[in-house]
C-alpha cells in the first residue's frame, strides 16, 4: 500500500531536520529508545537480513565511557547527549536468516559462502538501517546527531568483544540545542549530480 506524508511530516524527517551538535539537558527515556528501535525495524533489508546491531550509551556513565573513544571534537557531544547509538553489523548475520527469511531458508548460503558477500551486505544493509533509525528519531520526536570520529577498533572492543559485531557509526540522540546549529548547508540540485536515463 502506497501513500504520502504531509508537508509537516516531511518537514520533520528532512527538510528542517538538522544534525545537532549541542544538546539540551533534556533525558531521553529506554521506552524512547526501544520506540525508535520498534519503529525503525521495519526498514527494508536484502532478504529480511537484518545486520543491525545497536548498543544504547544511555547512562552518564556508559556515555562518558564512550566519550574517550571518539576525537575530540566529538567528545562533548556524546557526553551530553540524551543517548548515544552504537550502530553496529554483524559479519555473521546470515545465521540468523532461517528465522527472519523463513520462507526461503537456503538463503542463509547466498551470503554464509563468500567472506567479501558477507561483508558487503552487512555493511550495506547495516547503514541502511542506521538511517532509517535516524528517521524512527526524528518522526518521534527525537534529534539526532550522527557522528564517525571516533576509534573503530576501541568501540568495536569496548562493546562487542569476542563477537562478529563491527561498529559502523555512533548517533547521538536527544533535544538539540539551536545555538549548536551551523548555517545550514547547500544541497546541490538534481540536475549536478543526478541523471535519469
Amino acid at each position: 500500500m502506497s501513500a504520502t506524508v504531509n508537508d509537516a511530516a516531511l518537514d520533520v524527517l528532512f527538510r528542517d531536520a538538522r544534525t545537532q551538535n549541542k544538546w539540551l539537558d533534556k533525558p531521553v527515556t529506554a521506552e524512547q529508545l526501544k520506540a525508535v528501535y520498534d519503529l525503525a525495524k521495519w526498514g527494508p533489508t536484502s532478504a529480511n537480513c537484518f545486520p543491525m546491531r545497536l548498543v544504547f550509551a544511555h547512562s552518564q556513565a556508559e556515555r562518558d565511557r564512550l566519550a574517550t573513544m571518539v576525537s575530540g571534537g566529538n567528545n562533548e557531544k556524546v557526553r551530553t547527549a540524551g543517548a548515544v547509538a552504537i550502530i553496529g553489523y554483524d559479519l555473521k548475520f546470515y545465521d540468523h536468516i532461517p528465522k527472519l527469511f523463513p520462507h526461503a531458508p537456503e538463503a542463509r548460503e547466498w551470503f554464509a559462502h563468500d567472506e567479501q558477500v558477507a561483508f558487503s551486505t552487512a555493511f550495506r544493509n547495516g547503514s541502511l538501517q542506521g538511517a532509517y533509525l535516524m528517521l524512527a528519531a526524528r518522526s518521534l520526536g527525537l534529534d539526532c546527531g550522527p557522528m564517525s570520529g571516533f576509534n573503530n577498533a576501541a568501540v568495536d572492543e569496548a562493546y562487542f568483544a569476542g563477537t562478529s559485531i563491527k561498529s559502523n557509526f555512533l548517533c547521538a540522540l536527544g533535544y538539540g540545542d539551536p545555538a549548536g546549529l551551523f548555517p545550514r548547508s547547500p544541497r546541490p540540485d538534481f540536475d549536478e549530480y543526478s541523471t535519469i536515463r
